[in-house]
């Protein structure tokens, strides 16, 4: 067994192990406790429910953080509960009252969409449909003070055995959690460094494809320790007072632009195309050796931080001198493009060596600062609650609200008595953002069946043995904590699996369990196709529409991100990057959810195409921020030598300018293309504004920006570059002519090398995504010949067309 799976098993024992114990100590309490809290505890049920809700894969930080949101969520549900129970009385109550005041409720408290967390609303959503439906189901017998009371003390026992299980035998520290995924991702960071380096002094290139290979799949591990950290110093906050917890953390921001300069070394030993490297002296190879020292001493030194083995801190006094003697002896401006890759590959490097390991890390409360809002800024700005009533917040509460409401009318109308089985799985897996419906209600159903079947099984092999039964349960938690890890039923389905069993083997006296399994089957079918009705209704955009809008969204960025090229000025090229990178994690979440997204009638999602627009827009995101970076170097170069660079730094611009001209006028193109519904509604538009001929020659007349990258050759991408590396040779002269410091020429060398490179990489990397968009418009358009140029042309003439009227 590998180390990956060695870990996966022990994480998966562990959740499963503290989860047993919590269900364990609600069920000791519940089912043999004095007959007094038995009375008061009504709702065991809930209390199951609400375990599984905080302590689900929990550190105490997140236990202790479900405590206070247990408690605001019953505040929040319970008062006014208490209040209408009062008012109206329990007696008037009918299926259709019921239903509304379920609906009421659960919008109040849905409509807050980002100011309250997602638990807090699921505990209070549980407890609405809990505290109403129950009530109307007893009518008369219930008591409008002490049936919310008796609500709120089952989730309080849920709580209490969270907070136990979180302690026994020892407490599940997210502090611990940061630590061990930091000192993961130290070696993680390490290994592959060795890995790259290796690859590149290889003496042929299958040896070095193998070492490239590892680190590649050693990046995967990387973004899951990545996303673990970023979880856990959440969680950090709420095991320590403010006067003792640590100072800094090492910020996500940081280890991705550790991330970004690796990755940025993959992609140059990807494009060298012979092995081994002659550019590559004994003077490199021992500077590369140096950064593997340099890093492996900074992460021996982050085991003594206090941060607990943080990858981001100051370096040692003893490491400076190697800092500034790193990568002094390559002033070359290579003459072909051939060996760019080597150059950049030094500049990711460098990048590597310098700025990412030697800036001091952030304060712990930058990240909440950003995320909260600066409290001194918000001043005159409208209050959360204001903020709320916006139309975007609006529609999911309602949703969120017709649902509910929907679900325990119609459970209600099915079984008055299990009502609450159609409402409660709505309520408790509650978001606020979008979801594949289909997909979702489907893995829900499924767990919830799965379940329920473990369940009734339990219940027969230990039918007169109650203690035996939650022994049963110990097998069932390991195995659902792999199934909320696995990729085909997700958290969803692995929490519906586990309270679908517990539901059944954790109470008694609730009558046959097979029934009551059937009856929860259909309720739960009840309530997953409310939730689906009303999803359909009121968000009918597929998955495929939404990644087709988000590509389009990703294009127009990214051509605003090649315009903000520039080496004179101020420009918005590392803004532009990050929005860039933004939708295009969006994008890929789209893709994710039209994967699993059913057909019916529509055209199957092309999911591979997809996937190539992904690796082309990812790898320019990268390479537009390690541009920035040397562009950023070299305008400080620049402004040092003003006079004297002036003209060469034109010169660069020019040929900068003659790329963004290509690259700009190619992913506009490709933008409008996308934003098409179909060539026949384009054909329809041209007929309907008898736009009967149209000029193919338009894009070679001077005044057209019709411009594709298809129609350079590799001789264009060279002449291009090549035109650039001239001028950069030009530009390196005057800069370092009279200049002794090495550092500077050094800085100055690896710049532009690099920007020569991410300038030949933008535009394959274009010629790639014109390769995509065709194959993407052919699969939208079978029948038709697909020529895009053809396409801009008449989408040109359209809108000269609507311009003139």
């Amino acid at each position: 067994m590998g180390g990956r799976a060695k870990a996966l098993w022990r994480q998966c024992l562990a959740s499963a192990l503290r989860s047993a114990l919590a269900c364990t100590i609600v069920g000791m309490i519940t089912l043999y406790g004095p007959s007094s809290i038995q009375r008061l505890i009504a709702f065991p049920a809930f209390s199951y429910a609400t375990v599984i809700l905080i302590i689900n894969d929990a550190t105490l930080g997140d236990t202790l953080r479900g405590c206070w949101l247990a408690l605001y969520a019953t505040i929040q549900s319970i008062g006014p509960a208490i209040l209408s129970l009062w008012l109206i009385g329990p007696r008037r109550f009918t299926t259709a009252t019921t239903a509304l005041a379920v609906a009421l409720a659960s919008f109040v408290v849905a409509l807050p969409v980002e100011s309250t967390h997602m638990i807090a609303k699921r505990i209070a959503l549980g407890e609405i449909v809990l505290v109403y439906v129950v009530a109307y189901a007893n009518g008369a017998r219930t008591e409008p003070l002490m049936h919310p009371l008796r609500l709120a003390a089952s989730v309080a026992i849920g709580v209490l055995a969270s907070v136990l299980a979180l302690l026994i035998p020892f407490p599940r520290l997210a502090s611990h959690q940061v630590k061990q995924n930091n000192k993961l991702l130290a070696q993680n960071t390490l290994e592959r460094l060795k890995l790259l380096v290796k690859a590149i002094c290889e003496e042929d290139k299958t040896t070095a494809l193998a070492s490239i290979s590892r680190a590649k799949s050693l990046s995967t591990t990387r973004t899951e320790l990545l996303n673990n950290i970023t979880r856990y110093q959440e969680s950090m906050t709420w095991e320590r007072p403010p006067f003792l917890r640590p100072r800094y953390m090492s910020p996500r921001e940081r280890l991705q632009e550790v991330d970004t300069a690796l990755r940025g070394m993959e992609t140059a030993l990807r494009t060298i195309h012979s092995f081994p490297v002659t550019i590559l002296d004994e003077k490199l190879q021992n500077d590369l050796k140096r950064l593997e020292d340099h890093v492996s001493l900074t992460i021996k030194n982050a085991k003594h931080n206090s941060n607990g083995g943080s990858l981001t801190v100051p370096e040692p006094e003893t490491t400076t001198k190697t800092t500034t003697m790193f990568l002094q002896s390559h002033h070359v401006i290579p003459s072909t493009l051939q060996d760019l890759p080597i150059s950049f590959f030094l500049f990711c490097a460098k990048l590597l060596h310098k700025k990412p390991l030697a800036e001091p890390p952030t304060s712990i409360q930058e990240p909440l600062d950003q995320k909260n809002g600066n409290p001194s800024e918000s001043k005159g700005k409208e209050s959360e609650w204001a903020l709320s009533f916006k139309s975007p917040n609006l529609i999911p509460a309602f949703k969120c609200s017709l649902s509910l409401g929907l679900a325990v009318f119609l459970g209600s109308v099915y079984s008055k008595e299990n009502g609450i089985w159609s409402g409660l799985p709505v309520a408790i897996s509650y978001v606020s953002t979008r979801q594949p419906t289909f997909a979702v209600a489907n893995i829900k159903a499924q767990g919830t069946v799965l379940g329920n079947v473990y369940g009734v099984l339990g219940c027969f092999v230990f039918e007169r043995l109650l203690p035996m039964r939650f022994l049963s349960l110990l097998p069932w938690f390991i195995f659902t904590s792999f199934l909320q890890r696995s990729r085909m039923y997700g958290k969803s389905g692995g929490i519906s699996a586990v309270i679908g069993a517990i539901l059944i083997l954790g109470r008694k006296n609730f009558g046959p369990p097979s029934e009551f399994a059937v009856v929860r089957i259909i309720e739960t079918f009840i309530g997953l196709s409310c939730s689906i009705m009303v999803d359909l209704i009121f968000e009918p955009k597929r998955a495929s529409s939404c990644a087709k809008s988000e590509l389009t969204q990703c294009l127009a960025t990214l051509h605003e991100a090649i315009r903000s090229l520039s080496l004179v000025g101020e420009t918005s090229l590392q803004d532009n990057q990050k929005k860039l990178k933004r939708h295009v994690n969006e994008l890929r979440k789209f893709v994710a959810e039209a994967d699993v997204e059913p057909n019916f009638w529509f055209l199957p999602f092309h999911s591979a195409c997809y996937n190539k627009l992904l690796k082309s827009l990812s790898e320019l995101t990268d390479l537009l921020h390690l541009g920035a970076h040397a562009l950023k170097i070299l305008e400080q170069e620049f402004q040092r030598n003003e006079a004297g660079l002036k003209e060469a730094v034109t010169m660069l611009e020019r040929d900068i300018g003659n790329v963004k001209e290509i690259l700009c006028s190619s992913i506009k193109c490709f933008e409008e293309i996308s934003r098409i519904k179909s060539l026949r509604f384009l054909e329809k538009e041209l007929e309907k504004n008898n736009i009967i001929s149209y000029d193919l020659e338009l894009g070679k007349s001077p005044k057209s920006n019709i411009c594709l990258v298809s129609g350079l050759s590799e001789d264009d991408v060279e002449k291009t570059v090549g035109s650039f590396l001239e001028q950069s040779r030009n530009a390196v002269d005057i800069i370092c002519g009279g200049e002794d410091e090495c550092e500077v020429k050094s800085e100055v060398f690896l710049s532009l090398n690099a920007l020569g490179f991410c300038l030949s990489a933008y535009m394959r990397e274009t010629m790639e995504i014109e390769k995509a968009i065709k194959e993407l418009v052919q699969w939208e358009n079978p029948s038709c010949e697909i020529n895009l140029y053809d396409i801009s042309c008449k989408l040109h003439a359209l809108h000269k067309y609507k311009l003139q009227i």
